[in-house]
């Protein structure tokens, strides 16, 4: 094989083939492992998604076959340790509950929940900004907002709220 004498455009196709490779690595073992990859299920699947992003680039970067090799490995590790955490999470309640953040009641019934706002060091005028993000228009038509275990924020509204939506939300004292 000819290589570039030109060290810029051997950087260049050294990138694009690299990130490409290590791309095509990622998708392969997101088939083998499952959809739930690179979902926001836990906090675990967050931090997996921005890990997978720095070793692609890690990859793509790398200037000998070593660094490949190495972002190469800790993909798949990252993906068999996000796997077996999985398996385990769902035949261990007592692993999950070690493991797992649970998701906590900002607001009930259009009151703030001032214990669970102070507890999560959650502003009450970010709060208010993910309700205006979720269509609210009245605040007593606000049945429920939990905080999820991926930090994401879940504004329940309307008429009626089915009890089941709230199981295992921890519900702080008023």
């Amino acid at each position: 094989m000819i290589l570039p004498a030109d060290p810029t455009i051997d950087a260049i196709l050294r990138g694009a083939v690299l990130a490409a490779a290590a791309l095509l690595y990622i998708l392969v073992l997101v088939r083998i492992v499952g959809l739930r990859s690179f979902s926001k299920m836990t906090s675990f699947d967050f931090v997996m998604t921005v890990a997978m992003g720095s070793l692609l680039a890690g990859a793509a970067q790398a200037t000998d076959w070593n660094g490949v090799w190495q972002a190469l490995a800790a993909m798949f590790g990252l993906f068999m340790a996000q796997y077996l955490l999985a398996r385990m999470r769902k035949s261990s309640d007592l692993f999950e509950a070690a493991v797992q953040n649970e998701p906590i009641l900002l607001m009930r019934d259009g009151e703030f929940l001032h214990d669970a706002l102070d507890r999560t060091r959650v502003a009450q005028s970010d709060l208010l900004a993910k309700l205006r993000e979720a269509n609210v228009t009245a605040m007593h038509s606000v049945r429920a907002v939990v905080l999820e275990t991926t930090g994401d924020v879940s504004v329940l509204h309307g008429d009626t709220l089915d009890d089941a939506l709230l199981q295992e939300v921890r519900i702080p004292n008023r």
